[in-house]
């Protein structure tokens, strides 16, 4: 009897600390780099993300289907609109911004895929915890997209994402330099340059960048 009572003591240990699905801290700073198995596109980006108004800022340079581009681009999802800026000029391109905000997280379906420590476990600081999820997602254009993300344990900090669709084939994306908070909360904010400006019409289809893949 007693040793079923400790079997069951520690099976109920053994899922307490299963990880679990979770989402990263709504006020992130940090840098990614993504690139598409196709090597159609090779990226990287500066980003500010405030999940709790729904504003993301990137900042991205890169190619795309061998031509080299640059992207300042602020995303107010509430309003709906996306400011593409040009500080240089002091000119700025306001769009209608159809994409519903995604926040940064696993999905509560995702299933564990295993745990592991990046570097070393054998000292202090050697090494970072993470753990790996998979699923399938579906599209907003039909079909499913399959996905591996993998977090921190403590934290939930996004390190990195592999993403499939059958446009776009693989996409790996590497999260860095995560920093909690907005060090800078000017950034999403419109500067004053953009108060006059007009809504456009789309005019074509922008190059794929990380955050126009969901």
């Amino acid at each position: 009897m007693r040793a079923l009572v400790l079997l069951v003591c520690l099976s109920v240990c053994c899922l307490a600390q299963r990880p679990q699905p979770c989402a990263s801290p709504p006020l992130l700073t940090g840098s990614l780099s993504v690139m598409t198995q196709s090597e159609k596109l090779s990226a990287f980006a500066k980003f500010s993300y405030d999940a709790l108004r729904k504003i993301i800022h990137f900042r991205e340079f890169g190619s795309y289907d061998n031509k080299t581009f640059h992207t300042d681009a602020l995303l107010l999802f509430r309003q709906g609109v996306l400011y593409k800026i040009n500080y240089r000029n002091h000119t700025c391109c306001k769009k209608r911004l159809n994409t519903k905000f995604h926040p940064i997280a696993v999905p509560r379906n995702a299933s564990l895929l295993g745990q592991a420590v990046l570097g070393s476990s054998s000292g202090p600081g050697q090494g970072l915890l993470v753990n790996s999820w998979t699923g399938e997602l579906q599209m907003k254009k039909g079909g499913t997209a399959k996905y591996l993300s993998t977090t921190t344990e403590f934290g939930c900090i996004p390190v990195s994402t592999l993403f499939h669709t059958d446009r776009s084939g693989w996409v790996v994306t590497s999260f860095f330099n995560n920093v909690l908070g907005i060090p800078n909360p000017q950034e999403l904010i419109p500067p004053s340059f953009c108060v006059d400006a007009q809504l456009e019409e789309e005019d074509g289809e922008d190059p794929v960048t990380f955050f126009s893949l969901f």
